[in-house]
């Protein structure tokens, strides 16, 4: 079973075969060659792996994050934040992070984030005279704010793999999301003042109010999603239903933006994008199930319990290798992959599911912009047409500012729990 479980998937990840293809490569050959059950069994773990309703989530903010970037719900997201600032240090960074943060908690997509972002606020870096390394790098970065921020598909996924509340997921995302956040903009603030750009305008209150009457509809957006969820109006994955609705009717109806081809375009992207996460979920459902049947998780939680390790130093541990698998893998894959055999390790020793699951949404997601496989990078290549080397120059601070977000989220378990103290109550 060893070769069938852990030789075979390492052999043809190192060969470059998808993870679908991984997954369901070993599963097929332990159930065939050591369990001897019938190959109709993998089938009915296949179908059921994916019969779960908080999946129906994934789909629907999937395609409401397309029809906010089609539609026009983005960039007028992103004027009214930068008519809001006035007079102060890195006004376009600010902006660019603030519109990628709230962009990328809708959508939920780091990568669609980048791409929207980056069309919207790369010619205004470059304007105020910002070098394309550090423009890449805060670009990148702030997509991966998204996937923290609820509502983050990655947690849809840790929940239904760790079977966890997704409202204390979301709610735990909260302040560990506006902690990078903060931090991405105090660098941001340093840098405007060394550069000291040339955009630092006054307030404008007509300028605002223009901006404010374009934008009050896209700022509806989030406050439709967060407060109905936490106002008890609709739960996560009803919620992702009234986004879409919402956001057709802003993009259509009020803005008139969105064209007939463009929702054709949003909803083929987003079938492609779907059927792409489902089979992986569906053969990392066979796979997880094949590794708690064998009880390879009770022995690792055995093997860890004899070593004695503290709890801080197995947090350690677990986190560089979470960093190791974000910058292979996609955080989707990574979290079907590793959940099964993580979560009894760190219910053993006492560490909240919850939490944890914070630390490793937030470790998969620093791989979203890290070489050598970071999605966000080739995006960000796509759009700007940059050659590689100058979006790579520009990740290492942005890099460093979520590793210490990163540390502090992991040893200080009071800031995943501030969220859901006020917002869940318990």
């Amino acid at each position: 079973m060893i070769w069938t479980l852990v030789v075979l998937p390492v052999v043809l990840m190192l060969l470059g075969y998808p993870i679908f293809l991984v997954l369901l490569a070993a599963s097929a050959a332990t159930m065939a060659l050591t369990m001897h059950l019938p190959l109709l069994a993998l089938q009915q773990y296949l179908f059921s792996s994916v019969n779960a309703y908080t999946l129906l989530a994934l789909p629907f903010f999937i395609f409401a994050g397309e029809l906010m970037d089609r539609g026009g719900i983005a960039s007028r997201l992103m004027d009214l934040m930068r008519a809001s600032m006035g007079r102060v240090p890195g006004k376009v960074p600010l902006t660019a992070i603030s519109g990628g943060a709230v962009f990328g908690a809708i959508t939920g997509v780091g990568a669609a984030s980048v791409a929207t972002v980056s069309k919207v606020m790369l010619p205004s870096l470059r304007e105020d005279k910002y070098d394309d390394a550090y423009s890449a790098g805060l670009l990148v970065s702030v997509g991966a704010v998204g996937v923290i921020l609820p509502p983050s598909i990655p947690m849809i996924v840790y929940a239904a793999a760790a079977d966890q509340s997704i409202p204390r997921l979301y709610a735990a995302g909260i302040v560990p999301g506006l902690l990078i956040v903060g931090l991405l903009a105090l660098h941001a603030l340093w840098v405007g003042r060394r550069t000291r750009s040339g955009s630092e305008d006054a307030l404008s209150l007509g300028h605002f109010l223009h901006a404010l009457k374009r934008g009050v509809w896209a700022a509806g957006v989030p406050l439709v999603i967060i407060g109905g969820i936490y106002g008890g109006v609709f739960s996560p994955t009803e919620a992702a239903g009234v986004a879409c609705l919402y956001a057709f009717a802003v993009s259509c109806l009020v803005m008139r933006e969105l064209t007939l081809a463009d929702l054709l375009a949003a909803a083929r992207v987003t079938v492609s994008f779907t059927s792409q996460i489902m089979i992986v979920i569906a053969c990392a459902g066979v796979f997880s199930w094949l590794i708690t049947v064998n009880q390879v998780s009770g022995q690792l939680v055995a093997l860890i319990q004899q070593m004695a390790l503290p709890t801080w130093v197995l947090l350690i541990a677990l986190n560089i290798l979470l960093l190791i698998v974000g910058c292979l893998i996609d955080p989707l894959s990574a979290i079907l992959l590793l959940t099964p055999l993580l979560l009894p390790i760190i219910t053993a020793v006492g560490i909240d599911p919850v939490h944890f699951g914070i630390i490793m949404t937030v470790n998969l997601a620093i791989g979203l912009f890290t070489p050598p496989f970071g999605i966000n990078i080739f995006v960000m290549q796509v759009v700007s047409g940059m050659p590689l080397r100058t979006i790579y120059r520009g990740i290492l601070p942005f890099a460093l500012i979520y590793l210490v977000a990163l540390l502090l989220i992991t040893y200080v378990p009071e800031i995943s729990n501030a969220g859901v103290a006020i917002l869940i109550g318990k």
